[in-house]
């Protein structure tokens, strides 16, 4: 299966899986709104999930550590070793790019040389596989993903000629027929060029040459709103999506990084202000305009994708509304958010996430507690509802995007949780 095919099938499958209970989705949250944590270790069962959720912080570390470095090394084995080295699937989101990725983060937790070496591997592999392909353009679905990763990992390890290479190689992209969203689009390549301007340097990428495009992005939205109550509005395959993978909220949310004019700034906020105002009452987002269906609660659809927006709308536009609506959003996640799968698009590893950003946004101990209680379930129970069959691993089942890569991700972040960043969607 192509790269293009596999990611496709993977959020597209959900928006049309219908369950006969929406609770099928999603296991009950059963633990306690907050737990103090406990500093007398005696008294402390650590086997149990409420024994984790009261382990003093730096125990806690120490056990998510322990379980990300094991997943690592069970995805490197199953994705690269048994793969004999090859790659089919370049990309990040199902393919091999996203075990470099990890990899990549596991070096900047722990600082492994051999990590970085493994990760410097694959990708060059992933360069080969991808070389020549112009209809994937964006970080988490495409080349743009393969040369940014690159260069900044030449970076790291003091390879000037691999990173002039991949830097040229990126600069060699062309926006050909693509549309306007993240996992596929013209905003999945801005996000490439805004990592690179954070990680190379700025300007790597010339603000010229991204602002060129956002005016784009930001004309067909207008055009495609055609003066209605929500100014931008942009379809991909057929329908009007919101969520983060192929609609507003993840277009907003890469817009909102570029150099715009106060008009088009305007825009943004006003579109973000409609999903606010056309939200179902139970705080959950529509999967697509005009959509009644109140299921999906995932980063890629639903509340979990548009409240990470949300947080950089309260930061970028210093207005508290926006802040109250992804207070709101992270309810209906605490709520509704233990998915019966593990990963970062649809599963519980990337919900974790609306609480980490919350966290860093506002410092409030309480959403620390929620990601840690998500990530705790994850560590205490995963394993055993993966064996039962009652967790979902996805199609790929150790990518980062959908499987254990993605939940191994998450570990690594809850170390250290002020500086946790959504991959491949949070700089």
């Amino acid at each position: 299966m192509q790269p293009h095919t596999a990611s496709t099938l993977a959020c597209s499958s959900l928006t049309k899986a219908a369950n006969p209970s929406m609770a099928d989705r999603y296991f009950p949250n059963e633990m306690p709104d907050f737990v103090e944590e406990e500093h007398e270790q005696a008294s402390i069962s650590q086997s149990t999930l409420h024994g984790l959720l009261r382990l003093p912080y730096p125990k806690l570390a120490d056990k998510f550590l322990e379980a990300a470095l094991d997943l690592k090394e069970k995805v490197v084995k199953r994705t690269w070793l048994r793969a004999g080295r090859q790659v089919r699937d370049f990309t990040l989101y199902t393919g091999a790019l996203g075990t470099a990725l990890l990899l990549f983060k596991a070096y900047r937790v722990t600082n492994s040389k051999s990590d970085l070496g493994l990760c410097g591997e694959i990708i060059r592999a992933c360069d080969a596989a991808s070389a020549g392909s112009s209809r994937h353009v964006t970080f988490i679905c495409g080349r743009a993903g393969v040369c940014a990763l690159g260069a900044v990992v030449a970076k790291h390890v003091g390879d000037d000629v691999l990173l002039r290479h991949y830097l040229n190689s990126f600069r060699e992209i062309k926006l050909r027929d693509v549309p306007n969203e993240l996992l596929y689009g013209k905003v999945g390549y801005l996000w490439a060029c805004s990592f690179l301007n954070k990680h190379i340097g700025e300007n790597t990428i010339p603000s010229t040459d991204m602002s060129a495009i956002a005016n784009e992005i930001i004309s067909d939205g207008k055009r495609l709103s055609n003066k209605s109550s929500c100014p931008l509005m942009y379809e991909w395959h057929g329908k009007k999506y919101w969520g983060a993978a192929h609609g507003l909220a993840g277009i907003m949310h890469v817009l909102m990084d570029m150099d715009l004019n106060p008009e088009d700034r305007k825009c943004i906020k006003t579109t973000l202000n409609y999903m606010i105002q056309h939200r179902f009452q139970s705080g959950n987002y529509p999967s697509s305009q005009g959509s009644e269906s109140d299921r999906l609660v995932h980063w890629c659809h639903g509340a979990p994708g548009v409240a990470v927006t949300l947080t950089k709308a309260a930061q970028v536009f210093q207005d508290e509304q926006f802040l109250q609506a992804e207070e709101e959003a992270a309810a209906i996640v605490w709520r509704r958010g233990l998915l019966k799968r593990v990963g970062i698009c649809h599963g519980i590893s990337g919900n974790a996430y609306v609480f980490l950003s919350l966290y860093r946004h506002t410092r409030r101990v309480e959403y620390l507690y929620q990601a840690k209680a998500f990530a705790c379930f994850l560590l205490d129970k995963a394993n055993q509802l993966i064996e039962d069959g009652t967790m979902h691993t996805g199609d790929r089942p150790y990518s980062l995007f959908e499987g254990q890569a993605g939940m191994a991700y998450l570990f690594f972040d809850m170390i250290e949780p002020s500086e946790s960043r959504f991959p491949a969607y949070e700089l």
